[in-house]
């Protein structure tokens, strides 16, 4: 928790400081309250006493009363302005951290950890610092301040308090005991009906093409019994926890005024007023230590929660990525788009065999490089080498005779268009999704994302809808077709104007001809442009000046279309199962 706190900046402090002089001054105007009326008292009880000092007295004790409800306005006031700050920068911090994870520590926290990281742990958070400065510091000063205001007024009282306030500790650490490992584990059980949502929204269609619907709601309701019994479990502890506070409170009061009864019957008739006077003061100081340990157990109920989140919140923020950014900007030749795969191997996190295994090729600037295999056989895991999605375990990948880790991230993606396997939209227009992000030159203009379009023979369909190119695109593009999808992302890819192009199975969700045409326009409008393309279609890469078979891991065949029917029975196998002879022939 106390590293947490520690990213508070200056001026949180500083609003802290203030906070903490009101404070002071709202426990200093709430103990002089009993003064006042432990003096009302001993001049009612006078004979012969002036009205107009009660009235005085009585006044006092309203501007006293007035002055600590301003100190505790202006004390939440600031709690909740440092506690909104706070929480705005902690998700900023964490927003920008996990924009620099890799794959690698994505898949290490899981999306639905992350997300409720940066939103109910945040909460969590601000909820504690909120409270946290009005209770935290305010309850021991109360208590001490009160101890010391009642100290020699009364052994038997004092006695009586001290039983209370033993009672009061031992019943808040028998419920802590208890209910804070509840606490610690209501987080992960977040973590996992956002997981469980998350999967059932996501995979939507697949649950309705399978009748599925009750096996998700049966997967849902586990994950949100358990969660609901260890709520219930929590707040049940705390609701017992107040009832025996204000039990214990009134029965320091009934003790207080018995003991009281006790002691004036026994006295002198010269003593009775100043321990009438003694017992409703002590009274009045004794509910205020036993307020400061109710507002102790309050934060007892809000810190355990807040402890865990603030070491899940900390986990994210003290990860160091694991692809390390560069320092250069551009390569070492005179050439640009030149791409080297010395020797590169690779195996996952954790994993034991290696996906890529001895990989070695080159592509020149301009050339259309295919890769092509069985499934699982490492094409996408090689080309996310190229923009640092992860970072070859051996060898060395090259881009302009510099390896790509000596690249900036930021240099390195300016090079690059890359479109994924999942053709990814944003919610906005269809110019918004075209020509997002920053690639380190000026805005696209209308004209570019108009001849990207055209180039990922999109004109069809965005000029049929309404608003053509400010036509409105929901999250996930899910008002547009897979094919539509993907065409816009090839766009996107294309407006950057990069060294080098990626298509990871990018033209999978097109039609022949229109595949074939986007090819084409492709190769004339970004011939200076170096081309990576994986696909599982013969007829995709056909053309290319390179296509490289892998298998298992491993380059099994290296040429062009021709070459490889000749050698290579790997590719000859794949080509045959999607071709006829004739068409292979030609």
């Amino acid at each position: 928790m106390i590293k947490i706190l520690k990213r508070l900046n200056w001026q949180e402090w500083a609003q802290i400081g203030i906070s903490l002089i009101f404070i002071v001054t709202q426990v200093w105007l709430d103990l002089k309250l009993p003064d006042y009326m432990s003096e009302i008292t001993r001049l009612t009880q006078t004979p012969g006493s002036n009205i107009a000092d009660i009235w005085e007295s009585g006044g006092y004790m309203l501007l006293c009363a007035l002055g600590s409800l301003a100190s505790a306005i202006i004390v939440g006031f600031f709690a909740a302005r440092i506690a909104a700050s706070f929480s705005q920068r902690l998700r900023s911090l964490l927003f920008s951290k996990v924009d620099s994870f890799s794959m690698e520590e994505i898949g290490r926290f899981s999306t639905a950890s992350l997300i409720t990281r940066s939103t109910n742990d945040v909460t969590q958070i601000q909820m504690l610092v909120t409270m946290g400065l009005q209770m935290v510091v305010k309850a021991p000063i109360m208590a001490v301040w009160a101890i010391i205001k009642i100290s020699g007024k009364g052994m038997e009282w004092t006695t009586a308090t001290g039983i209370t306030v033993l009672i009061l500790i031992l019943v808040v650490s028998i419920l802590m005991a208890l209910v804070i490992p509840k606490f610690r584990k209501m987080q992960v059980l977040t973590d996992n009906i956002n997981r469980v949502t998350m999967e059932n929204l996501t995979g939507l269609r697949v649950v309705r093409a399978y009748n599925a619907e009750q096996y998700q709601e049966d997967k849902f309701e586990v994950a949100n019994e358990e969660l609901t019994a260890t709520q219930l479990f929590t707040s049940r502890g705390m609701a017992i926890m107040m009832p025996i506070l204000y039990l214990t409170m009134s029965g320091l009061s009934l003790a207080i005024y018995w003991i009281g009864a006790y002691l004036i019957n026994g006295a002198q008739a010269v003593d009775k007023l100043m321990l009438f006077s003694n017992m409703v003061v002590f009274s009045a100081y004794a509910m205020q230590i036993i307020m400061a340990f109710m507002m102790v157990v309050m934060i007892f109920v809000l810190m355990p929660r807040a402890a865990v989140s603030a070491k899940r919140i900390n986990e994210v923020l003290e990860t160091e990525p694991t692809i390390v950014d560069g320092s250069a900007k551009e390569g070492k030749t005179g050439e640009v788009g030149e791409i080297v795969f010395n020797h590169v191997s690779f195996k996952y996190p954790g994993a034991a065999d290696y996906v890529l295994d001895d990989v070695s090729f080159s592509v020149k600037k301009g050339e259309t490089v295919a890769f092509i295999g069985s499934t699982g056989s490492g094409k996408s895991t090689l080309i996310n080498l190229v923009p640092r999605f992860f970072d070859a375990t051996g060898g060395e990948v090259l881009i302009d005779g510099l390896n790509v880790k000596e690249y900036s991230q930021e240099a390195l993606y300016n090079k690059i268009g890359y479109v994924p396997q999942k053709a990814v939209l944003f919610k906005g227009s269809v110019s918004s999704n075209v020509g997002y992000g920053d690639n380190g030159r000026s805005e696209a203009t209308e004209d570019d994302i108009k001849k990207a379009v055209k180039i990922a023979q999109g004109l069809d369909f965005v000029e049929k809808l309404e608003g053509q190119y400010e036509a409105d695109i929901a999250q996930g593009g899910s008002n547009i077709s897979g094919g539509q999808k993907q065409r816009l992302a090839i766009a996107r890819a294309v407006c950057r104007k990069p060294e080098i192009l990626i298509f990871d199975d990018s033209f999978s969700a097109l039609d022949y001809k229109t595949d074939r045409m986007l090819r084409s326009e492709l190769k004339k409008e970004t011939s200076e442009v170096t081309s990576l393309i994986v696909a599982q279609r013969i007829g995709t890469i056909m053309d290319a000046d390179q296509i490289i078979v892998l298998d298992e891991g491993r380059v099994v065949g290296k040429g062009t279309h021709k070459e490889l029917l000749g050698f290579c029975e790997v590719y000859k196998e794949i080509a045959m199962s999607q071709l006829s002879e004739e068409e292979l022939a030609i």
